[in-house]
């Protein structure tokens, strides 16, 4: 059974990379231009004016660029779900095809978890380019928060695929979630200078985390409560997802 589970999810992960191989080379140049920018923009500019309490405001900024790319590269990496559900007419047979519905979820949030590693490592080829200290990046904790912050928000996107009607509604989810998290939680400037019924808020959600283990390394709770938001969605996924041959 074990086994099997792991054939379906490999295979939905190979026909996910077929797709991304086709793309490669836009996909590489698309990733670099937002991340070039927060470096210029805030690393070299803004941040000239700024000393943080330990290193430079750039060594700062560079995994809290990481977090928010990450976040947003898994979301968008999962969209497509919402066209093969309303647009193609496509996702449903999945479901008659001889694959768990739980391998297709995973296997669906393991590409996005890829698709965050690649461009984690441009993001970290550039900002090498740009000076900034990368000895954060030589753990293995760097890895696991980067693979729990893709798996969170690629569920987040499977959810939202699954319940929405069109790609406007798909479009307000970043909007009035992910948008907000991209610049209050912990990635461009420290959540200790917030208010703190604001910080008490911003602190629950899961970026804020991803920032901080990023930043300062391991922390129990953090960890915990990026694990408990990548399961209980994975979960939620799954869920909504077996929901669509009732």
């Amino acid at each position: 059974m074990a086994n099997n589970f792991c054939v379906d999810v490999a295979t939905v992960m190979w026909r996910d990379w077929i797709v991304l191989r086709r793309r490669l080379k836009k996909f590489i140049l698309s990733r670099l231009v937002t991340p070039v920018l927060y470096l210029v923009a805030f690393g070299w500019g803004l941040g000239r004016n700024i000393n943080p309490a330990s290193g430079t405001y750039m060594d700062f900024l560079v995994p809290g660029i990481i977090a928010l790319n990450t976040m947003n590269v898994s979301y968008m990496s999962v969209t497509g779900v919402h066209a093969e559900r309303v647009y193609h007419k496509s996702l449903e047979e999945y479901l008659g095809a001889p694959i768990e519905p739980a391998a297709f979820v995973v296997g669906k949030i393991f590409s996005a978890i890829v698709r965050a590693f690649i461009s984690t490592a441009l993001i970290l080829s550039v900002a090498k380019i740009f000076g900034a200290n990368l000895n954060f990046a030589a753990s293995a904790n760097f890895f696991v928060v980067i693979a729990l912050n893709s798996a969170i928000f690629a569920s987040v996107c499977f959810c939202a695929a699954l319940k929405v009607q069109t790609y406007e509604e798909l479009a307000q989810v970043n909007t009035y979630l992910l948008m907000p998290m991209s610049f209050l939680c912990g990635t461009f400037f420290s959540t200790g200078d917030l208010p703190p019924i604001v910080r008490a808020v911003i602190e629950i959600l899961p970026l804020t985390h991803t920032s901080q283990l990023l930043r300062d390394g391991f922390n129990l709770l953090s960890f915990g409560i990026l694990s408990a938001y990548a399961l209980i969605l994975l979960w939620l996924a799954t869920k909504m997802f077996k929901r669509l041959s009732i």
